[in-house]
């Protein structure tokens, strides 16, 4: 059930933060978007624990920082199994709505 509503967070946040940022980030539709934080979900149970093995010592480097580009990876990966009806302008552009999600997903996991 947590899951889902994690889904659902990130559903509603796709869209959100695709409507703020129109030109730099696309979401096509609401099924895109739902369609979108499933394939992000099932990437970050499936490579994200990879990448953040092969990362470590970056990140123990940084602090923990980099883990805010291995999430902006894991939305362009996203981006590339949806397609163009899910897009960002750029990797900064990723990283910006990574963090985004990253604050918001840790205020809306206390409730």
């Amino acid at each position: 059930m947590r899951i889902l509503g994690r889904i659902l967070i990130n559903t509603l946040l796709f869209i959100a933060i695709a409507g703020f940022f129109q030109g730099s980030f696309y979401v096509a539709s609401i099924g895109t978007a739902v369609v979108a934080a499933i394939v992000l979900a099932i990437l970050n149970a499936l490579v994200k624990p990879v990448l953040f093995i092969l990362s470590l010592p970056i990140n123990l480097v940084t602090l923990g920082l980099f883990s805010i580009i291995l999430n902006g990876i894991m939305l362009e990966l996203t981006s590339f199994v949806v397609g163009n009806t899910f897009h960002f302008a750029s990797f900064g552009m990723a990283v910006i709505v990574a963090l985004i999600m990253s604050i918001c997903n840790v205020i809306l996991s206390d409730y």
